[in-house]
């Protein structure tokens, strides 16, 4: 070291230059309750003065073996999460609930397994895991139980054991599906959402395994209710991820289905999008021609062309609930139940009865 170059001040160099011992300038940080206003007020001002930023939180965080970090695990990458509307109103809702309360959030973005990589995972600086709609199988799950961590899944999936906050995304869907058929359709068409992780686009079976549990739930939701209405055989398209692009691109094969359907229901906002753009791209009209439903209800549905009929779920607030279930566990609290919070279908002018 350069012994022209002025030492970085430390803890000791703010206890000697004040005249008390280290751990009550460790306490002026960590545990102000602990010393008197003027004391304090002693301390800071001499570590101004010395140009002493505080204890490093790397140092502190290997002393306490806690970061206080929650890490936010995705199931795709950042980019792809951002320019989702979901996901981004659901972590702002958390982001929100942990802003302020001395913690950081860590965004761990997903890859081709479905979630974060497991070696990223294991040395992860974080104190408790939120896996955010994340398969059965995703390997960053073991990661997270190795290092036996609190983990807080919204969505998916179903760990016995495990705090979650979900939607009841069958009874969701199952409403949009019978709000159709009470306007009298009988011809359909499914847009859903990837099955497995990395997934392809394509026609599939509706009934088929899928790796997510949204996927399934949404999916049964729909089919079972056009079933109990004598509606079989629905055509269904499976777009790799909720975009706007590959919701059109599905909606151009279900509509070249004969018969072609007069209604579609789609398993988000995103793919619903994508479809009113498909409709208008063959000369159609929405509703007239092909009524549509989402889920979600993202900001932009009701200022879609025309205003989205959809399900309604309050992000925001899945969100929240979520960020207040990750501080209780950072407390040390048991996770309790699941947390389900309502759903509800908003019927706006993308829906009408057949002609």
């Amino acid at each position: 070291m350069d012994p022209a170059r002025p030492r970085k001040p430390t803890l000791d160099t703010v206890a000697g230059v004040v005249g008390v011992s280290r751990a009550t300038v460790s306490n002026a940080y960590n545990r102000p309750d602990q010393l008197s206003a003027a004391l304090r007020e002693r301390i800071m001002a001499a570590a101004l003065e010395l140009g002493y930023a505080g204890p490093d939180p790397v140092a502190r965080s290997l002393a306490t073996r806690s970061s206080a970090a929650v890490a936010f695990m995705l199931g795709q990458p950042l980019t792809a999460a951002f320019s989702d509307p979901a996901t981004s109103v659901v972590l702002d809702g958390l982001a929100s609930t942990v802003d302020g309360r001395d913690h950081c959030l860590v965004l761990m973005p997903g890859n081709e397994t479905g979630g974060p990589r497991p070696e990223t995972v294991a040395r992860a600086q974080a104190d408790v895991f939120v896996a955010y709609s994340l398969p059965d199988d995703a390997p960053a799950l073991a990661a997270v139980r190795a290092r036996g961590l609190p983990l807080l899944v919204i969505d998916q999936p179903v760990l016995p054991g495990t705090a979650r906050v979900e939607v009841d995304d069958v009874g969701g869907a199952r409403s949009a599906a019978e709000h159709l058929l009470s306007l009298g359709h009988r011809r359909f068409g499914v847009l859903t959402f990837a099955l497995h992780p990395g997934g392809r686009s394509g026609p599939v079976d509706g009934r088929a395994e899928a790796s997510f549990r949204v996927t399934r739930d949404r999916l049964a939701g729909f089919l079972d209710a056009l079933a109990a209405a004598g509606v079989t055989d629905v055509p269904t398209w499976e777009a790799g991820a909720s975009r706007r692009e590959l919701g059109r691109t599905g909606t151009r094969w279900l509509l070249g289905q004969d018969p072609r359907p007069t209604a579609l229901l789609c398993a988000s906002d995103e793919l619903a999008f994508g479809a009113l753009r498909a409709v208008s791209d063959a000369g159609l009209a929405t509703p007239a021609d092909v009524s549509v439903t989402g889920f979600d209800d993202v900001p932009d549905a009701k200022h879609a062309d025309p205003p989205l009929t959809t399900v309604r779920q309050p992000l925001a607030e899945k969100g929240r609930r979520a960020g207040e279930l990750a501080l209780r566990l950072l407390d040390g609290e048991s996770p309790g139940g699941p947390i389900r919070v309502p759903v509800d279908l908003v019927v706006r002018a993308s829906t009408c009865p057949p002609k």
